[in-house]
């Protein structure tokens, strides 16, 4: 896997993997959704505009029509849009253009409390992987921004989750000095089926951030923010003779809150 400034990276130098998702887990903040949907309502004709734009508003305060359950924000634009007759070519339009207001006042972003330093201390026990369905348009700007420049060993975008993450597990299992595929790699994420799904299926272990799950979403770990699963990243990120019997009670533990 070829690092960001870095040439190649050697997995095998790291054994320990963790695979972090971009928007919604390390970049926080309805900044960008909103700069998407102002690009979609820009094409709406006059009246519908501020109704779009109130729906976006209410469901990103929790405020749902119906029986509408959104991924994210960004399923929120598009499952909001679909009566207003919004086309897949006027969506992608519409994203592009938000992409480039990316971590600027426009569309601004925040990092979770202290993932800095959790990173800078995960880093000498684990490779650290951004993956991202995201283009690469600002990604480099929104990092700068979210005080993670340099923080990560490689940055992969436009991975095309969830299937375009399958060859990147397998070639970060296959390249890891850690056998069992539960302590070579944890899954960071807040999209089950993106984020998460993939490593399940290859044993690993997995990490589901924020309020939402899908109905069939079976996270190793799962806590409302990042800062809360600190922890319990550092627990996995010790090596397995290591892990003692009280660490693991407490995984147990904190997982129920």
């Amino acid at each position: 896997m070829r690092g960001r400034g870095n040439g190649e990276t050697d997995v095998a130098q790291h054994g320990k993997v963790m695979v972090f998702d971009f928007d919604g887990t390390v970049s926080l903040g309805d900044g960008p959704v909103r700069s998407y949907a102002r690009f979609v309502a820009a094409g709406l004709e006059r009246g519908e505009r501020a109704a779009f734009l109130a729906g976006i508003e209410a469901g990103l305060s929790g405020v749902l029509p119906g029986d509408l359950d959104p991924l994210d924000g960004y399923d929120l634009v598009r499952l909001l849009s679909e009566s207003f007759a919004v086309t897949d070519v006027a969506h992608s339009a519409a994203y592009a253009s938000s992409r480039a207001e990316l971590a600027s006042a426009a569309a601004p972003v925040i990092a979770p409390f202290g993932l800095a330093g959790f990173l800078a201390g995960a880093r000498p026990h684990a490779l650290l992987v951004l993956a991202t369905n995201a283009p690469q348009t600002r990604i480099a700007e929104a990092l700068d921004s979210l005080g993670l420049e340099g923080a990560f060993d490689a940055v992969r975008t436009a991975v095309g989750k969830p299937a375009g993450l399958d060859s990147i597990l397998d070639e970060l299992l296959a390249d890891s000095t850690v056998e069992d595929p539960a302590e070579a790699l944890v899954s960071i994420g807040d999209v089950w089926t993106n984020d998460l799904d993939p490593a399940y299926r290859r044993g690993a272990t997995t990490a589901l951030v924020g309020p939402r799950a899908d109905a069939g979403a079976t996270p190793t770990l799962r806590a409302a923010s990042l800062e809360e699963l600190y922890p319990l990243l550092s627990a996995w990120l010790e090596p397995p003779h290591r892990t003692t019997s009280t660490a693991s009670s407490t995984l147990e533990t904190k997982v129920e809150k």
